[in-house]
């Protein structure tokens, strides 16, 4: 993969002019692209800005994200050639901080469940994950340092364990989601895509101007509480083999590591995020779903078809739920500075299964609204396995404090 901070770094030297970073990630797409299919659309005379910290910074779009320059279509037939007439506010951030916006990635249908023709890097007989299939992939393949995608139940953090690239989705509501295509408003959040901490941390601070984002380095000796949520049903041998490494990798350099359950009220909050998701996506769709219904793609259509009788009632007691969920997650922190758990429920499936995999491992996370790092641990079988670092809302930095000393202790021990 291509490293964000080295890139930085080499730039700011001298060593490196932003135009030639620009050129690296062109040259990169054309040789990998025909095979791992991740962008919709390549702006091949993307060129570097002069200016700002992230000059000489490639980075792909997730395509349910405005782009005043190129269409935004949304995986969807019923967008095609759309073109908005601005930059979502997130894609504003990133220009104001001096990237260069290469493309638009691969997503699925509205971000839902329908698989793109993207593959994975690692194999191309498997799913890259959905539904920020292009950006994970782009990175993961070395195209590009930096990726925009979005998360509703485990789009950004699955695809990313797929991949074996980091990943961030930030605190909720961190990133701006006006101007990206909504599926769920008390859920959809913005992330980033990149190879390790540092690069997210980087990434970030460039975007946003937060200062706890500069200067963070690996965590000393995090208390860590495993968390392996055996109500969102059995993992694969490999997923429990990545975590089992984290454990051991994490406490041969000094962590303190327990396992731990979570309270019965966030374990009922795992529960009921389909209804939160639903319900809102049978209004953040509903013209689509009235004027265009057959063109909606096949898996999404029968979702929203079975999902049609979701009452306001059901939907409050839902509310209610996460609320009491969060309440106990947060003194769950007085504790441990992170938990941690599985990315997935196991390596990428076979492309043929036409499923970009299950967010059961990351729904609770989305729907609690904390932080959540990838950290990609091994391969087995050839595939990537990652482990999820989830810290306290708002508490990013020590996320990814947390997935550094995490990445530092397993090359250790690799």
């Amino acid at each position: 993969m291509i490293s964000l901070a080295d890139l930085q770094r080499r730039v700011a030297s001298g060593e490196l002019s932003p135009d030639d970073a620009i050129a690296q990630s062109h040259a990169a797409i054309e040789a990998k692209e025909k095979d791992v299919r991740a962008f919709v659309r390549h702006d091949k005379s993307a060129k570097a800005q002069s200016s700002g910290p992230l000059r000489g910074i490639a980075v792909g779009i997730k395509d349910i994200i405005d782009t005043a320059d190129m269409p935004t279509e949304m995986g969807s037939e019923i967008y095609r050639g759309w073109q908005p007439r601005s930059d979502a506010p997130v894609v504003m951030m990133l220009k104001r901080a001096g990237a260069t916006i290469i493309g638009k990635t691969t997503t699925t249908a509205f971000a839902a469940r329908d698989p793109t023709s993207t593959l994975n890097p690692h194999n191309l007989g498997h799913t890259p994950g959905g539904s920020s299939s292009g950006s994970a992939a782009a990175v993961g393949a070395g195209m590009i340092p930096l990726a925009l995608g979005t998360q509703t139940g485990g789009s950004v953090i699955r695809p990313a364990a797929y991949c074996g690239a980091a990943a961030i989705k930030p605190s909720f509501r961190m990133l701006p989601t006006i101007g990206v295509k909504c599926y769920s408003w008390a859920l959809d959040t913005v992330g980033l895509f990149g190879s390790r901490a540092e690069d997210l941390a980087r990434g970030l601070l460039a975007i946003t101007g937060r200062t706890e984002f500069d200067g963070i380095v690996a965590a000393k000796t995090p208390r860590i509480g495993v968390v392996r949520q055996e109500f969102a049903e059995a993992v694969e041998p490999a997923a429990e083999e990545g975590l089992l490494a984290a454990i051991k990798a994490a406490g041969r350099a000094g962590a303190s590591v327990k396992t731990i359950d979570l309270p019965e009220a966030v374990q009922e909050a795992w529960r009921i995020h389909p209804i939160i998701q639903d319900f809102e996506a049978h209004r953040a769709l509903a013209w689509e779903f009235d004027q265009h219904h057959d063109e909606i793609a096949p898996m999404l259509r029968e979702s929203l078809d079975a999902t049609v009788g979701l009452t306001p009632k059901e939907y409050d007691d839902a509310r209610r739920i996460a609320r009491r969920g969060r309440r106990e997650l947060a003194e769950m922190f007085e504790g441990f500075d992170v938990l941690l758990t599985y990315s997935a429920p196991g390596t990428a499936p076979a492309k043929e299964l036409a499923s970009t995999g299950s967010p059961r491992y990351n729904r609770l996370w989305t729907l609690m609204g904390n932080p959540c790092v990838n950290v990609p641990v091994m391969k087995v079988g050839g595939l990537p396995i990652g482990v999820q670092v989830i810290a306290r809302f708002g508490n990013d930095a020590s996320a990814l404090a947390a997935a550094w000393f995490l990445e530092d202790a397993l090359a250790k021990s690799g």
